[in-house]
């Protein structure tokens, strides 16, 4: 969705975000938040290693926005969002037959990209 704006093509961000669903395939922070928070760090992460300023920023601004998606959704957990948890066999399944990776990631994935637009990303 931001790849653009940051001059990043198509399949290194398909590339990059490969592995976030599912909460990192282990229920764990939510694969959209996980995104997002790449995106954050796109616009205002650290270029040198020695560039304080800007982790301090790009620290606060993960913070603001993890704070704002919680505001709406309680937790950035997938597992606690989903309520399965899509890293067992069982959790993957029962999602998977209600429809929940299509219903509940949708709306939580439209939910980081308001607030990220709603931020100025």
């Amino acid at each position: 969705m931001f790849r653009e704006n940051y001059n990043l093509d198509e399949e290194t961000a398909y590339k990059l975000t490969a592995g976030l669903g599912g909460g990192f395939r282990s229920g764990e922070v939510c694969g959209a938040i996980s995104a997002a928070i790449l995106v954050v760090g796109l616009k205002h992460g650290q270029s040198k290693a020695d560039d304080l300023n800007a982790k301090v920023n790009c620290n606060a601004k993960t913070i603001e926005f993890i704070n704002r998606f919680r505001e709406t959704n309680e937790t950035i957990i997938c597992r606690e969002l989903l309520g399965v948890d899509p890293s067992t066999e069982e959790g993957r399944k029962y999602a998977q037959e209600n429809n929940l990776f299509r219903q509940k990631c949708d709306e939580i994935v439209k939910t980081a990209i308001s607030i990220l637009e709603e931020s100025g990303y």
